[in-house]
């Protein structure tokens, strides 16, 4: 344990709110609760919920209530995943067997912006599905002409995001379902970053854009609980509009001598731990909680917006729709230079582009954090401005 404590003194220091990126928090009751619940699942396995029938009772609560956030109709389906990747491989997966249910189709794809998530791109690497990316518009959201023109009819699903990663924005969701509802394909809304935060916003009175179920057209919807939900990862939600779609994603066979052997996602053995946590602080923070949580993610969000814009040198990349921020840089500064001035004072902050651009991924924990940041913010600016430093892009994933 020692060993362990000592490595990790060289991480990124997100639970201080030094880090924009990657990990959440809502403070250390929130991490008391998931971590209990953690460690006393931790060897329960989803492989077979007829074993352990709590873990089937946690799936069932879990999707429940993110059914409730999505709008989700009579009669949808969901199962917990490890994370957004393994969601969006299931959306993927779930649309190629579509095509090949409904109209036997056997060279499919995918029509989906160059802002949707990479993860999609990895579904189609594994799945054999052609990945069909179409420009964004000039505010960054999904350009709805582009994609239809991009439609044949080997097309088995498009994607929303809601927001995208990149700049914060949400897609135009309406129309895209729209588009995919005439067509008579799927289309996933992937709201892996705003699953949580958009449904809590709408009820502060905040203008927020139909994206969810609400929309005819949407099949299926990504909510990660391991981002905004503040549990521990890895946990996200993948839910269809019916049981048949939900049915598209899971494997079944017996074609061995073990017997019968079901899947729903990607996964077979999987840890009880991440459910137990989900479970333990999604009861604990309650729909008080999330609204408290929701606010104060977007208030920071607007204190560091102001305070960007307010900074010579620095250009904000869109107005964000919920806890995204995304800037970049102008007058020759260089945005990474800057990250590096950030770094070295303990500060971490996603590095992104085309084209380059730092990213802030706002949550809880930074309520108290952003004048500060913001000061660190304009003196590096002001460094790298002086002496024209030079900067790298970094990875948002890495293969050791």
């Amino acid at each position: 344990m020692a060993d362990l404590r000592s490595m990790s003194d060289r991480d990124v220091r997100w639970k201080d709110g030094r880090v924009f990126s990657l990990a959440y928090s809502a403070g250390p009751d929130v991490h008391a609760v998931a971590a209990e619940a953690l460690g006393l699942y931790a060897t329960e396995n989803g492989l077979n919920t007829a074993a352990f029938p709590s873990l089937r009772q946690i799936q069932d609560d879990v999707v429940g209530i993110v059914g409730g956030w999505v709008n989700a109709p009579d009669g949808a389906a969901g199962v917990l995943t490890t994370g957004g990747t393994e969601s969006l491989l299931m959306a993927v997966k779930a649309a190629r067997e579509f095509g090949r249910r409904t109209r036997d189709e056997h060279t499919p794809n995918i029509v989906m912006p160059t802002s949707a998530h990479a993860a999609l791109e990895k579904g189609c690497h594994y799945f054999g599905v052609e990945s069909r990316r179409v420009d964004v518009g000039p505010d960054w959201r999904a350009d709805v002409d582009a994609m239809e023109a991009a439609i044949d009819e080997h097309t088995v699903m498009l994607v929303a995001s809601a927001p995208q990663y990149p700049q914060g924005v949400v897609d135009p969701v309406a129309a895209i379902a729209a588009l995919a509802a005439r067509r008579s394909i799927n289309c996933h809304v992937d709201a892996c970053m705003g699953g949580v935060t958009l449904p809590y916003l709408e009820r502060l009175g905040h203008t927020v854009p139909v994206w969810d179920f609400r929309n005819d057209g949407v099949t299926s919807i990504s909510v990660d609980l391991h981002k905004y939900g503040y549990t521990a990862k890895g946990a996200s939600v993948i839910i269809h509009r019916d049981r048949r779609r939900r049915a598209d994603h899971a494997f079944v066979t017996d074609n061995w001598l073990g017997g019968l052997y079901g899947s729903p996602a990607v996964l077979g053995t999987k840890s009880g731990g991440p459910w137990a946590a989900a479970w333990a602080v999604m009861q604990y923070l309650g729909d008080d909680g999330y609204i408290r949580l929701a606010r104060t993610a977007r208030e920071a969000t607007e204190r560091l917006v102001a305070a960007i814009r307010s900074t010579p040198g620095l250009v904000l990349r869109a107005e964000p729709d919920t806890t995204l921020v995304a800037f970049g840089t102008a007058d020759g500064i260089d945005a990474f230079a800057v990250a590096d001035v950030l770094a070295e004072r303990g500060w971490y902050v996603d590095r992104q582009g085309p084209p380059a651009t730092l990213h802030c991924t706002v949550n809880a924990v930074h309520e108290h954090r952003i004048e500060e940041f913001a000061t660190d913010l304009r003196e590096a600016v002001e460094i790298v401005s002086s002496n024209r430093a030079s900067g790298e892009a970094t990875a948002y994933g890495t293969v050791d």
